[in-house]
């Protein structure tokens, strides 16, 4: 009875820790979303949307200020190089200037209509944790 309960003291033991472990590794980290510096937020889009374009993900960095976007700048992506300059330069470009809440008035690229709706993801999902952890 002794083995049992030294076994059965372990084996719950072990489980706790895997438990906790998963726990641990699973949870998302957040620490790398956004950063402020002097009135100013960076917001890093690659692990807050997964949303597809043509190809893969379509990371962001937006900086916004006083509730105004700065900039949005691409990351590094593997969505057709030809396409995606014409996305970054008629709709990143659009997004300079505007106030935040309105981010969905910036239209898409056509002939890059994927890609345009990823970056609209990205744009979306920024916004939606800026407004909620700013």
């Amino acid at each position: 009875m002794n083995i049992f309960n030294n076994n059965l003291i372990r084996y719950g033991l072990l489980s706790l820790f895997i438990a906790n472990s998963l726990a641990l590794f699973s949870q998302k980290s957040d620490d790398n979303v956004m950063s402020k510096s002097k009135g100013t937020y960076t917001i890093n889009t690659s692990s807050l949307c997964k949303t597809i374009g043509y190809r893969n993900t379509t990371p962001l960095i937006i900086t916004v200020r006083k509730d105004k976007i700065v900039s949005v700048e691409a990351l590094r992506n593997m969505e057709s190089p030809q396409y995606f300059a014409r996305v970054r330069k008629m709709m990143l470009s659009a997004y300079s200037g505007i106030k935040f809440k309105d981010y969905a008035k910036v239209d898409g690229v056509t002939g890059a209509t994927m890609t345009s709706n990823a970056v609209k993801a990205h744009v979306a999902k920024a916004y939606e944790y800026y407004r909620q952890n700013k």
